[in-house]
């Protein structure tokens, strides 16, 4: 039988994918068609949407912060929507930089991607918590997103494939597909140089790398910070791999 397809041909949406297939906990995979990722979901097309249905899609988690999700604000037929603000402070902090009459260079952008990622793990903690309790709640199928769908969104996916017990470097592949599917909208961010905008527009390892290097020194690795700070113990796991892991054969 063939895989279903991960990434889904959406017209207002580039970055929107399928979290299924990995290979979890005892060699379980992750149920298709019941996580997805996403870049925002505020241009979807009416097609798009007849897609969305069609998958089941009943919720929509948005990572945006508030200026964002104003800013491009959408609301889906059936789709209950979960706003868990996580403000951007990338761009605010390039622009301070240029304030003090620095030229940004690619190596400031990649040290302030890396700083934002370890922001995540102790900053947004509660809200990375708020997701693992609408997973828990019910398994009807679910996409979360930020604006480009590859931050906070790549943290979130990273996650929850790691509770899913997906090795790390399956994960980081995960992560990485971004940089082959989303399409940066034109003019965003043109005020910087290219060489800047090429980093803060896509991802690398050393972000997600500066997040999960945060976990294990902070707190000891993934699974004490899943159980102390996002509340997820051992019961919580053992119900998201029933709900969210195919069964064993």
């Amino acid at each position: 039988m063939h895989a279903p397809v991960r990434s889904l041909p959406l017209t207002g949406a580039t970055n929107f994918r399928d979290l299924g297939g990995y290979a979890g906990h005892g060699g379980r995979p992750v149920k298709w068609r019941r996580i997805f990722r996403s870049d925002h979901l505020a241009g979807l097309t009416p097609d798009d949407q007849a897609l969305m249905a069609q998958l089941g899609v009943a919720r929509a988690i948005d990572f945006r912060g508030q200026a964002e999700s104003a800013a491009l604000a959408y609301a889906l037929p059936g789709v209950a929507y979960h706003p868990l603000h996580i403000e951007p402070t990338v761009v605010q902090r390039a622009l301070e930089l240029q304030r003090t009459g620095r030229q940004l260079t690619a190596q400031d952008a990649v040290a302030l991607m890396q700083d934002t990622y370890r922001g995540f793990v102790h900053d947004n903690a509660p809200r990375f918590a708020e997701l693992f309790r609408l997973l828990l709640a019910s398994d009807a199928p679910t996409v979360f997103h930020c604006t480009a769908g590859k931050d906070r969104t790549g943290f979130a996916a990273a996650l929850i494939l790691l509770a899913l017990g997906v090795p790390r470097d399956v994960v980081m592949q995960d992560y990485l597909l971004t940089n082959t599917l989303y399409r940066r909208p034109p003019g965003m961010g043109s005020h910087a140089p290219e060489e800047v905008l090429a980093v803060l527009w896509r991802v690398q390892e050393e972000f997600l790398d500066a997040a999960l290097h945060k976990v294990d020194a902070d707190f000891g690795g993934l699974q004490p910070y899943l159980v102390d700070v996002l509340g997820v113990d051992a019961a919580a796991q053992r119900e998201l791999a029933q709900r969210y892991l195919q069964p064993a054969r």
